[in-house]
């Protein structure tokens, strides 16, 4: 179960490129991140991503109507075929160039492609079994350049394409005699959109210059009449010589090819005609750059136009009357979705990483997310698990949950790189290091900046240690090679510890002790006692520059990661070496496209630069300059697994051989100068860069692993790489591990001792079989008050599995109450035994703290919300009262004066009676 780590979740990055999508009831928002799908659930504010992988960074995502397929598309044309019930990949297919948009047809029967300048239609697999999921219907010739979008009829009869040539083709999903295809120009631009009206063959096309065309069809859609099957189809030769507006029919692997012609058709009978009804322009005071996303609503007749300065446009159509308009971002809007009920519009800026869901008509965000727009520098576990710290080249501090997957606040106050972060005991602090000189400390209880470390003479500090009591924090420079200590509580300066003759690089406090190890590029490790005056206690001598030094979490060993990719343990207490591990060939680094030399001579100089124990110390876990990330064991002090954190070859360095169809007489052809002026421009980086050339104008990112952390629970393991953070952890319900089993140990023999109510009898078997099912089966079977009484006379081997267990379905489970009195009934009876197993049974312990404070933070959050409303409840029945009382006392006052008017009145009335007596 140790090594059954699996791909959990990728966390620090929410949008990269490619087009958003909305799933079928528009609650959730789909986004390529990389070569990988992550779904956003905005109900219930959580994030996942899909197990799946394509082999370059995605370009195109294409959802059916009923929800349950996707296709994803990449950068070389190579397409899967996903099931998003399953989430398993069902078919591979490569459509041989790269695709610029792929559509399905409503009724989902159809869906089409566009690449290059042409437009395939294909039929979308079905629920039947096929050997080939992906069948060629027709393919549509008409633009002279590439295609750029696409959308359907309500019906699915008609779909248009946009192209880069400036014109729009309208084609026939069928052989419709009165519409085979047809040509509208009007723009001066590439066209960016084009839309139906709702069951309609009216368009609007949308242009990067920011026109809007309206056009009119004469022809409703069931004015389209089906081509009679007798009539035969005309060969190319005749179509160019004869009648340049027919079709052309091949029969062959391909499919049917129908071929537009610029030129009006010669009509024999009354064809769909087209007419401009009007044209408007987003750039009438010239205020906005290029219009660079759209997209259209077809019920509420609502268009999205997003620009390259970052504001975006709602206009009503067609009148075209303005909305709403807004700058969301000061970066370029690649793209733009509106949900299926037409209330939150989803948009993705790749420059920053954005993915932002507005509400227009509230005007509010549904879902704001933004991840590190450079490279992840280092992570770090909040102490019970439930939240990780990530600090990147951007500047930025940003801080997850481990449970939905979101980033829930962003620190900015750094002004460079962040080289290092870390949690205090209390998980309440988070305190990072920077190469712009400071070290901060950020409140997570008021999210503010309440501590600011600096040095005498400006440093940039490069590694990072806080004590196990949170007072002490300790940071390393790297250009003065000393070691600065600051007092939390104060934020002074205590001491500037002196001695190492190379940048420091890693810091790591004792676990158990007030004892600092600092790992020097002068190739030793010296730890340093706190309580003694700050002296050196012991100086450990390596045979290379050390990069990485880390405690095991009982403080009994040191691991240090040296130049030379050996992996080195030492006992701190006699500072001598107890073993080590040379792990550079298990790294096998990629070859980059600029090398001049092979991966293997290339690894030579290739190390570990992140060491991280697991949490009961029994592995280690070791990343670097490399896409493999590798897990040992320290006892045995062998390989016991590599996780290859990426496939993605839009990364540099992947592979360990150059393409040879990239190898040219002159060489790579990465290596060839194209000069400034051309394309992208020159992509040579320069040397010793790392972390991508800026002053190149397009670059590959070079795959790496900068920091691995165990998760305090033991249950995942997180790691800041090239592509993102990536979490990986147990999933138990795909593996078998049982646990002495025998031929007696059978769900039939378990379900018999629960009906005979031998409940400990029944627990234990159902442990041995080790079925996540069947024991929580077994569990919740128990009666409530028989579980203090099985908990005493439960044998103490299974009570840690028992405790381990409910800690887990604590997690998920509603039935609180319930499970809290099982932790609770384990921890009073088998409390002293625990304690003398605390090494072990850490893990544990955390994580069924993680679950009970998760359970404590949401039941919090839902009393105040009620308090509140019972608050504002209680205030408004006041106020109500307070108003009746006085529309009541009005009324009064207006039955006193009434009947002193009608007393008046009267009294008049008889003087005048007497008056006429009188």
């Amino acid at each position: 179960m140790k090594f059954a780590y699996r791909f959990s979740n990728l966390l620090g990055a929410v949008y990269r490129q490619g087009n958003l999508s909305f799933s079928k009831d528009g609650n959730a928002v789909v986004s390529p991140v990389g070569n990988r799908i992550s779904v956003f659930d905005l109900k219930n504010n959580t994030s996942e991503t899909l197990p799946i992988s394509t082999t370059k960074n995605i370009t195109c995502v294409a959802l059916s109507p009923g929800g349950n397929l996707a296709i994803v598309v990449d950068e070389d044309g190579a397409a899967l075929l996903v099931s998003l019930v399953t989430r398993a990949v069902l078919h591979h297919f490569h459509f041989h160039k790269p695709v610029s948009s792929i559509r399905f047809s409503p009724d989902g029967r159809k869906f089409v492609v566009t690449k290059e300048n042409v437009a395939l239609m294909y039929h979308a697999p079905g629920k039947q079994r096929e050997f080939n999921a992906f069948v060629l219907d027709k393919s549509y010739y008409g633009p002279y350049d590439e295609t750029t979008c696409i959308d359907w009829t309500d019906d699915s009869k008609c779909f248009v394409v946009g192209s880069k040539d400036m014109s729009t083709w309208v084609f026939g999903a069928e052989r419709w005699a009165n519409l085979i295809y047809y040509s509208l120009g009007g723009h001066k631009d590439v066209i960016v959109g084009c839309f139906f009206e709702k069951d309609s063959l009216d368009l609007y096309t949308v242009s990067q210059d920011g026109t809007l065309c309206v056009w009119e069809s004469d022809t409703e859609l069931d004015g389209l009449v089906l081509k009679k099957r007798e009539d035969k189809p005309k060969t190319p030769e005749d179509d160019d010589e004869e009648d340049e507006g027919e079709e052309a029919r091949i029969e062959g692997e391909e499919g049917e090819v129908i071929r537009g012609k610029a030129k009006a058709p010669k009509e024999k009978s009354k064809n769909v005609r087209y007419k401009q009804r009007s044209k408007h322009f987003f750039n009438k005071e010239g205020d906005f750059n290029n219009l660079t996303a759209a997209a259209y609503h077809k019920p509420t007749h609502i268009l999205v136009t997003g620009f390259a300065s970052g504001i975006f446009h709602l206009h009503e159509l067609p009148e075209f009357n303005l909305i709403h308009s807004l700058s969301i971002s000061d970066q370029r809007i690649h793209s733009v979705a509106i949900n299926s009920s037409g209330d939150w519009i989803g948009f993705g800026c790749s420059g920053m990483g954005q993915l932002l869901v507005w509400e227009w008509q509230s005007e509010s965000y549904v879902f704001k997310q933004q991840g590190h727009f450079n490279n992840m520098a280092s992570l770090a576990y909040s102490p019970d698990g439930q939240y990780i710290a990530t600090g990147g080249d951007d500047g930025k501090v940003k801080v997850w949950n481990t449970n939905s997957g979101l980033c829930f606040v962003t620190f900015t106050e750094h002004t460079s790189s962040i080289t290092n972060v870390t949690f205090t005991s209390s998980g309440f602090v988070i305190v990072s290091a920077s190469l712009d000189g400071t070290v901060r400390a950020f409140d997570l209880h008021r999210y503010r900046n309440f501590r600011t470390f600096t040095s005498p003479r400006p440093a940039q500090f490069s590694s990072l240690a806080v004590d196990v009591s949170g007072e002490l924090v300790s940071a390393g420079a790297q250009d003065s090679f000393e070691i600065f200590l600051w007092s939390m509580q104060t934020g002074r300066l205590l001491e500037v510890l002196g001695g190492h003759e190379g940048p420091v690089s890693c810091l790591c406090f004792s676990p158990v002790q007030s004892i600092l190890a600092s790992a020097s590029w002068d190739r030793t490790i010296r730890l340093w006692d706190m309580l003694d005056s700050w002296q050196v206690k012991e100086t450990l001598h390596l045979t290379s520059d050390a990069l990485s030094v880390t405690y095991r979490p009982d403080g009994q060993e040191l691991a240090v990661a040296t130049l030379n990719g050996e992996i080195s343990f030492w006992n701190p207490q006699t500072a001598s070496q107890t073993g080590s591990i040379a792990g550079r060939h298990d790294l096998e680094t990629g070859r980059k496209e600029t090398d001049k030399v092979t991966a293997k001579q290339t690894a030579k100089g290739k190390s570990f630069t992140s060491l991280c124990y697991s949490a009961d110390g029994e592995s280690i876990l070791a990343g670097g300059q490399s896409k493999f990330v590798c897990i040992y064991n320290i006892k045995e002090q062998m390989l016991m697994k590599k996780f290859e954190i990426s496939c993605n070859l839009s990364f540099d360095a992947m592979e360990e051989f150059l393409d040879r169809r990239k190898m040219t007489e002159f060489g790579s052809l990465a290596l060839v100068d194209e000069g400034a002026g051309d394309g992208d421009g020159v992509n040579i980086s320069l040397p010793g860069v790392r972390k991508g050339d800026m002053s190149s104008r397009h670059f590959k990112p070079e795959i790496r692993v900068s920091s691995l952390r165990f998760s305090p629970t033991g249950r995942s393991w997180s790691a800041t790489t090239t592509e993102g953070l990536l979490v990986y952890s147990l999933d138990g319900s795909m593996v078998f591990d049982p646990y002495d089993l025998d031929l007696d140990v059978t769900p039939a023999s378990i379900r018999k001792q629960l009906r005979l109510q031998e409940w400990v009898s029944a627990i234990v078997l159902a442990f041995r079989l080790n079925e996540k099912a069947l024991k929580q089966e077994v569990l919740e079977t128990v009666p409530h008050k028989q579980i203090p009484v099985v908990c005493g006379s439960l044998p103490d081997i299974y009570v840690e599995k028992l405790l381990g267990f409910v800690a887990a379905c604590l997690e998920k489970s509603g039935h609180l109450q319930f499970y809290m009195t099982w932790a609770q009934s384990l921890l009073m009876l088998h409390g002293q035994k625990l304690k003398n197993r605390s090494g072990s049974i850490l893990p544990t312990l955390q994580a069924l703290q993680k679950s009970i404070q998760r359970h404590y933070d949401n039941l919090s959050k839902l009393c105040d919300f009620n308090m509140f409303n019972i608050r504002y409840a209680e205030a408004l029945s006041k106020q109500r009262g307070l108003k009746r009382a006085a529309e009541e006392d009005k009324e009064e006052e207006e039955y006193e004066e009434e009947d002193e008017e009608m007393s008046e009145k009267m009294s008049e009335a008889s003087l005048e009676a007497a008056d006429m007596i009188l």
